[in-house]
């Protein structure tokens, strides 16, 4: 293990949180102003799209990315290792963002996401199993080293959609780009400077390597899979249905598919015993619970963004009563997310502890997250009945702060009761369903999107919300049910 040096922690933490840190500030602060590149008109620098186009691709990408890092964990275990991962990821997802500052060109454009898909594929999952290799398995220090990779993930997320945002507003949309490519850049000059002298031998191995062997099928089953894709593309052509809605659909139905085959190779496996099948089946109602709520979550960067954009009063001016001469960035609203995950974090798993033994079981806390979800949807019906052309800024803020508690109440509790569920032998895979749970999410909204362009936006709020929390009590109500199908496990 390298020699300490980093508040008592490997030198190596500080090198992949700084890493991670710019490779966030480049993702999320890219994320902020990509749906108002799409549709905002040429004049304005955009590609003039269709708004519901524009947030379809915008949750296409999101879906991608994250099917993605099943790829990359792959080569990571069988090819690569996760250094070598790393490196060539942080370099596609810089070339990415160099191809999204030059001048509009879509044909270019489509390349330039292809290369962040890839490159955060390749990087995403990788880097964070490298802080894991960092420390012997039963560690202490491991829980201290991921909550200190986690802010440096809120940190890059809070801070990169008000630069990013201003740029945008100021100078231009290929201002913005340009900076999220820098902040790869600094990423990767850290990690290429640092990493060798810092990170030790960890990650270089690759922990299942393809054997010669297996070597044969494997590259047959991707040789298949690339025919595959190719020959589908080609029928597509010839039935002149190569079009964005196709694809989006292709997509959402991978996104729907994928979790489905994971969870039946889990569990008709003969390695999967008999309670946890039974575990297995607890799991499934958490998984549709998740999917619901990031469904939800993952709107603040197409349905929220294009409502900041163009139904939220911005002008500070009007807001204050001239009290204040200044107009908020729409990608500013980006920030709210992972601000309020930085300060809340502490006091929601204070809260827990604090609880003792009243402390809520995990079904009950993904039914009160599906609560707050739909809450955070139901919230802005009110400014919208009420006929005001442009709505006051803090009903958004109010909307992220619901949806953030709920995510508190989720996420970590989600990826902990992931591990607990899951069978000894598909440790991994039972993982990579939970981050599919999200993947199915945004597969969904890419069709969504487009109700929320064809429909009053005070009814799809009403719609979405009520759909969120009525879900929330189903959970609820057969939390006895699914507790007793957990067999022990809270």
């Amino acid at each position: 293990m390298p020699r300490t040096g980093f508040f008592g922690h490997p030198k190596g933490l500080f090198t992949l949180m700084v890493t991670e840190f710019w490779e966030r500030f480049s993702y999320y602060g890219m994320k902020a102003i990509l749906a108002f590149y799409l549709y905002y008109e040429v004049s304005k620098g955009g590609f003039g799209l269709e708004e519901g186009t524009a947030l379809q691709i915008v949750s296409i990408y999101g879906a991608l990315i994250y099917m993605s890092g099943i790829i990359g964990g792959w080569i990571a275990d069988r090819l690569l290792g996760t250094r070598h991962s790393i490196l060539i990821g942080a370099i596609l997802i810089m070339i990415g963002h160099i191809l999204l500052s030059l001048p509009n060109q879509f044909t270019l454009f489509l390349v330039a996401l292809f290369f962040l898909i890839i490159g955060t594929g390749l990087l995403k999952p990788n880097i964070s199993s490298n802080v894991g290799e960092l420390y012997l398995k039963n560690d202490s220090k491991v829980d201290s080293a991921f909550t200190l990779f986690v802010m440096s993930i809120n940190l890059g997320a809070f801070l990169s959609p008000l630069l990013v945002g201003l740029l945008q507003t100021r100078i231009g949309f290929h201002a913005g780009f340009a900076a999220a490519a820098i902040g790869m850049f600094f990423g990767l000059v850290v990690y290429v400077l640092t990493a060798k002298k810092t990170l030790g031998l960890s990650g270089l191995n690759v922990p299942n390597p393809i054997t010669p062997e297996t070597k044969k099928k494997t590259w047959l089953y991707v040789g298949v899979l690339f025919v595959a894709i190719i020959l589908y593309l080609f029928v597509l052509n010839k039935l002149n249905k190569l079009d964005l809605q196709t694809i989006s659909l292709t997509i959402s139905i991978l996104g729907v598919i994928l979790p489905v085959i994971y969870f039946a190779t889990m569990f008709l496996s003969r390695q999967t015993t008999k309670i946890e099948k039974s575990r297995l089946l607890a799991y499934i109602p958490l998984f549709l619970a998740s999917v619901m709520f990031w469904m939800i979550q993952e709107q603040g960067s197409t349905v929220l963004a294009n409502f900041s954009d163009k139904r939220t009063q911005l002008d500070l001016g009007i807001v204050t009563n001239g009290l204040i001469d200044f107009t908020i960035p729409a990608a500013w609203f980006q920030s709210l997310n992972p601000l309020f995950i930085v300060t809340l974090a502490p006091l929601v798993a204070s809260l827990w502890v604090r609880l003792g033994r009243y402390n809520p079981p995990t079904v009950i806390k993904f039914g009160i997250a599906l609560l707050l979800a739909g809450s955070s949807f139901l919230v802005m019906i009110f400014p919208l009945i009420s006929g005001i052309e442009l709505i006051n800024p803090f009903w958004l803020v109010l909307s992220f702060f619901l949806v953030t508690v709920a995510e508190l109440c989720l996420s970590p509790v989600g990826l902990s009761t992931t591990t607990k569920l899951a069978p000894q032998a598909f440790t991994a895979q039972m993982m990579s369903i939970w981050f599919l749970s999200n993947t199915m999410a945004q597969g969904l909204n890419a069709q969504l999107v487009n109700v929320y362009t064809s429909i009053d936006s005070a009814h799809y709020f009403g719609y979405f919300g009520a759909i969120a929390i009525g879900l929330g009590i189903i959970v609820m109500l057969f939390s006895p049910f699914i507790k007793k199908l957990m067999h022990g496990i809270h």
